[in-house]
């Protein structure tokens, strides 16, 4: 009897329990997994009477309810809502009124009895039927409010979303123009103004010469918000929040206030041009000292600021104060987050994150954080002035690439998620599972499984919160740039549960209401005009490939995961148009890194590889791979004869890695996304996916600055080489 209660419950709450592997084969996750995964999301498993009321009530809470949360409608299809109602009130006349986002209503009156009905439900012994209530208006794309009334008593509301039917695509890409931009992780950029690491300042540079060499888009690492009193806890995929900006990034410089006496005897000390040299100079990025210049300068810019225009009836407070209401309970949130994190930190007490704040200040809504923010108000003040100031400049970048005329100009990537101790978990637990972590089921690149260390959302609680975090997220990320990469777009679909204590391996997939959330993200993209890429390698079901095609999502293709059973590289010019394609990525080695096996040997250096054995087979397949690249390099006339035919006498020179580029730029792929790492020729890679200390991971710096990056005759040759080849491949 138990197994059946879980299989039911496990079925109500989109838990799958069998699914294909990264290898084609039928899996299935192990039973005691599917009981820890319900105790993740809230349920006692212990016994048949504790499983079947929990499933009782869940049904209970559906009929009782008379509309859904939140209706997610695309523009093309009918108007159609459902009602439940107590069979006594269904020969009563009711009445559904719609306010549109713009302020315009519309009623639509019924008797419910009328329509048609599609199910019905027994709840203590009262018949619920429900009808399909179809509405006769035509209304705009956007976020509507729909409300349930009878005798003139609104007693049930809902969220109306009209959505288009695919994503936003830029005209131009639309009529075939085929474009490439360079993938850059921001904070790895050298320039001679900055101070140790990449800034807005450089990604304006960077986005201005890439424009005059034919670029089109400029890609980005995420830019999300992380921790200012736990620098190294630096990864762009673990964030404190998705919604806002990494301050790191902010060119201190480029400030109003910078100029100030007081400000310049501070950044001119001694001490601080020392540390500022050492910054720039070493070959990582050092967070912590990093973070200390910026915030020693930049609250010194602050009080300049703050007492010029922010205590004073200007258009810079008036400004301040809208964006400030403007990013509500969440940038509100952040800010005293981060206040409270450098508060405790201070005090000597631990500080990584919320689970090890002292007890009252553990949730955002104790009235103890209530305290705390209006004891340390102009902390509070100072945080949020740092995002005004980042979204500011991101605009400026944004708006640089405008005026040079790019196609797409910036392209951002989301995260998947956060991290564990971050601030949008401690302001929203309710729709956190923090109990369990996202991740993947082993595959080939990672045969253990991963654990990414992220707590997902429990899609329940995100259908009752009517996808408001959703929304806000796409909206935050497609905010000043013309693309949005979706890192892991499986996610919408489903995402691999790890429950805290099990490896990898032993978790199982939880589903969301993909159909939904690709609603939403059509309606955002087309409202900020952004193109979206979703990240689909791993374990990817076919279903969600089509799925994302048919709603205009662009698949994102790596040339080395593009292979055929036999082993050969399948020709680029056979990629979905409808695509990004890349080389590499930041999880992959540099192209000098794969073709002279350095990941390899640091994987074994690191102790990433349990057998000697396991390591030979990978250079075997190496090895194969390498020969393969030739001869479909050599078969299309992409290299030269200069390049050699046969692997064992070729390394990687500039005549390959160029050729390779080019290679690429001549596909069907609508977007190229090339890597700036690989026009330098470097060799080691930003990360190693499954390490933490053992490698600098999001820390190595570009090997030149950017000023001087351009000016290299190769780089600008291969450039009109990349440009010429997209635009016979649009022809």
């Amino acid at each position: 009897m138990t197994q059946q209660l879980l299989q039911q419950l496990v079925e109500m709450r989109g838990i799958e329990t069998q699914y294909v592997d990264a290898w084609g084969k039928p899996a299935t996750i192990a039973e005691s997994s599917k009981a820890k995964l319900l105790n993740t999301l809230g349920y006692d498993t212990e016994s048949d009477e504790k499983i079947q009321s929990q499933i009782a009530y869940d049904i209970q809470s559906v009929w009782l309810s008379p509309l859904n949360p939140v209706h997610v409608i695309r523009s093309n299809e009918p108007l159609h809502c459902a009602v439940r109602l107590p069979i006594e009130l269904v020969n009563d006349e009711h009445v559904m009124t719609i306010t549109c986002e713009n302020g315009d209503t519309h009623e639509h009156r019924f008797v419910p009895i009328d329509a048609p009905m599609s199910t019905m439900a027994h709840i203590d012994e009262v018949e619920f039927p429900s009808y399909i209530i179809a509405l006769p208006f035509t209304l705009p794309l956007g976020y509507h409010s729909l409300t349930l009334s009878a005798d003139g008593d609104g007693f049930a509301t809902s969220r109306l979303i009209i959505a288009p039917h695919a994503c936003y695509t830029p005209q131009s890409v639309k009529e075939g123009k085929k474009i490439w931009g360079l993938s850059v992780q921001l904070y790895c950029v050298r320039s001679e103004k900055n101070w140790g690491i990449g800034d807005f300042s450089d990604l304006s540079l960077l986005i201005e010469n890439a424009a005059n060499v034919g670029a089109d888009f400029i890609g980005l690492n995420p830019i999300h918000a992380l921790y200012p009193a736990n620098p190294n806890a630096c990864s762009p995929y673990g964030p404190s929040s998705r919604r806002w900006l990494n301050y790191l990034y902010i060119d201190a410089t480029a400030v109003e206030g910078f100029e100030d006496e007081g400000v310049q005897a501070i950044v001119n000390d001694p001490a601080f041009q020392t540390t500022l040299a050492h910054a720039r100079q070493v070959e990582h990025v050092d967070y912590d000292v990093v973070a200390h210049l910026k915030i020693t300068a930049l609250k010194a810019i602050f009080d300049v600021f703050d007492a010029r225009y922010l205590r004073k009836n200007t258009k810079q407070n008036k400004a301040f104060k809208a964006f400030v209401s403007e990013g509500g309970e969440s940038l509100d949130m952040l800010a005293v987050y981060d206040a409270l994190q450098s508060h405790l930190k201070e005090d000597g007490k631990e500080s990584w994150g919320w689970p090890v704040f002292p007890e009252q200040y553990k949730d955002y809504h104790n009235p103890a954080v209530a305290k705390f923010k209006k004891a340390h108000g102009k902390e509070v003040k100072f945080y949020l002035f740092l995002q005004w100031i980042a979204a500011q400049q991101l605009e400026a970048s944004s708006q640089k690439a405008k005026d040079c005329g790019m196609t797409i100009g910036l392209y951002r990537d989301l995260a998947v998620g956060v991290s564990e101790g971050s601030a949008e978990i401690w302001g929203n637990k309710d729709l956190y599972c923090t109990n369990a972590s996202v991740g993947a089921p082993p595959d080939v690149l990672g045969p253990l499984g991963q654990n990414w260390g992220l707590p997902p959302m429990d899609p329940r609680k995100l259908y009752e919160q009517a996808y408001q975090p959703i929304i806000d997220l796409f909206a935050a990320n497609m905010a000043s740039s013309g693309s949005l990469r979706i890192d892991h777009v499986m996610a919408l679909l489903r995402l691999w549960w790890v429950v805290k204590g099990d490896d990898a391996k032993e978790g199982g997939y939880v589903y969301y209401p993909v159909d939904d959330l690709l609603g939403i993200l059509a309606l955002e993209s087309h409202r900020n005009e952004s193109l979206v890429i979703g990240e689909d390698l791993g374990t990817v079901p076919e279903e969600i490939r089509a799925k994302l095609a048919d709603n205009g999502v662009y698949s994102y293709r790596v040339f080395f995961f593009e292979q055929a059973e036999d082993g050969g590289f399948f020709s680029p010019s056979h990629y979905p148009i409808q695509s990004m394609s890349t080389l590499t990525t930041h999880d992959m080695p540099t192209l000098i890194g794969y073709w002279h096996c350095l990941d390899l040997e640091l994987g074994k250096d690191i102790g990433l590889y349990p057998t000697d054995e396991i390591l030979d087979v990978l250079y075997a397949d190496r090895h194969q791979q390498k020969q393969a690249i030739l001869n479909t390099l050599h078969g299309h006339g992409s290299v030269s004869e200069e390049v050699g035919h046969d692997v064992n006498t070729t390394g990687m020179t500039k005549a390959l890695n160029f050729g390779m580029q080019v290679h690429m730029a001549g596909g069907s792929s609508a977007l190229l996304s090339l890597q700036l790492e690989d026009w330098l020729e470097m060799d080691k890679p930003v990360n190693i996916p499954g390490t933490f200390n053992e490698y600098p991971n999001w820390r190595r710096k570009l090997t030149r600055n950017i000023e001087d990056i351009f000016d290299n005759h190769d780089i600008t040759a291969l450039a009109a080489r990349l440009t010429d080849a997209r635009l016979k491949a649009s022809q």
